[in-house]
């Protein structure tokens, strides 16, 4: 009996505490590891934006180069082009170290609801299964977001709520290999890749290559290609591409102007924080290369087993330094130039069939203006050369 009663209120004291655990987080005053970029000091009610401004905009810049890009892969990209650090923390944020940015960074920052202002508990939880008879318990199984504790403009966000669903959005269609939904310029010499369903079956239309991988493109519909059946239809993608760029260039004339100056507002912030990165990037390789002079100025010069490792250590914060000033020298006239934006809009063709216009700008441009084409091949003719493509918006 005692036993029992024992067990019993062993079970509500545990019942208690969880609902008190989960009362906190509902009131957004539970203490959780907050992610890089942002404190929670035992002074403060909430977390804070990092008071290291290297941080901020490391972190800004990465949320400002994905705007441009639309891809966390060439955000990875972008940064390792330019030698841009990003911070990594241990424990509670206490050690800090500089590294490369990752594709795992990118996207966990993105995808994160903590940047946006937003406090977010109960996003994982355990589950329990019978293994060979007996329980077992698993934890970090993830849980829809209905079901978590979610409190908007807790705290100051790098972005808005907006911009987060857009991101988490954009991301999703970005997903390579899954149904549903249209795919994310990645390149290629089709323009409408991901972009055409079939208006027989309704699948996407896939790319191929007649003549092998330098051959030229061709939309085909493989639906029952694991059958051993024909393809729906098929159609070369040079033509259908030609008809699509023109609609675009027409449809977009108007306002040309107001999308250049928009391209070159949003290039010239980025710009900015790039710089403002390098810049801080620098005064901190300064201020290591100054701690190890003085930490070499107070150390015995007689005592070698110390002195000599000081010494190591002040070369490679000078050899840092020297690094940080020559990446933040004045770079050369960029190969887009900015103050061309105005004179391209003039000349919307011009600018399309630019050599430095590379084929994944196209797809992302034609993306933001249709959601959805539908092509359907004209089998009355039967001839290659006359299709029938309809767009639905």
């Amino acid at each position: 009996m005692k036993g029992s009663i024992f067990e019993f209120e062993s079970g509500i004291i545990r019942a208690r505490m969880l609902g008190a655990l989960q009362e906190k987080a509902r009131r957004g005053e539970l203490r959780i590891n907050v992610p890089v970029g942002y404190v929670w000091y035992r002074e403060t009610d909430g977390p804070v934006l990092d008071p290291d401004l290297r941080v901020q905009e490391a972190i800004g810049l990465i949320f400002a180069r994905f705007r441009e890009l639309g891809s966390a892969r060439q955000v990875t990209i972008r940064f390792r082009a330019d030698e841009i650090l990003f911070p990594r923390t241990f424990g509670q944020g206490t050690v800090r170290e500089w590294r490369q940015l990752t594709y795992r960074n990118v996207v966990t920052i993105l995808k994160n609801p903590f940047y946006a202002g937003a406090y977010a508990w109960g996003k994982t939880g355990q589950r329990t299964s019978l293994v060979n008879g007996r329980p077992r318990k698993s934890s970090g199984h993830g849980k829809p977001v209905e079901q978590w504790v979610l409190i908007r403009d807790h705290h100051d966000g790098y972005i808005d709520w907006a911009e987060h669903e857009r991101n988490l959005a954009r991301l999703a269609a970005n997903s390579h290999g899954k149904s549903g939904g249209s795919k994310s310029g990645r390149g290629g010499r089709a323009l409408l890749a991901g972009l055409l369903s079939c208006a027989r079956c309704g699948r996407r239309l896939q790319v191929a290559y007649s003549g092998g991988s330098t051959g030229r493109a061709v939309y085909q519909c493989r639906q029952g290609f694991g059958e051993g059946k024909p393809s729906c239809q098929a159609m070369a993608a040079k033509r259908v591409d030609a008809v699509l760029a023109a609609e675009a260039i027409q449809v977009t004339r108007p306002l040309a102007v107001e999308a250049a100056l928009e391209a070159e507002r949003m290039l010239g912030e980025t710009l900015a924080k790039q710089r403002k990165v390098l810049e801080l990037e620098l005064q901190q390789a300064r201020y290591d290369a100054s701690l190890a002079e003085r930490r070499y100025a107070a150390c015995d010069l007689d005592n070698r087993l110390i002195a000599a490792q000081l010494e190591t250590r002040w070369e490679e914060a000078l050899r840092r330094v020297a690094d940080c000033e020559a990446r933040n020298r004045p770079a050369p006239e960029p190969a887009t130039d900015t103050r061309g934006f105005t004179s391209l809009a003039d000349d919307l063709e011009a600018a399309w069939n630019a050599p430095t216009t590379t084929m994944r700008a196209r797809q992302q441009l034609l993306r933001t203006l249709i959601a959805d084409i539908v092509a359907d091949a004209c089998e009355k003719t039967r001839s290659k050369q006359q299709r029938s493509v309809f767009l639905r918006h």
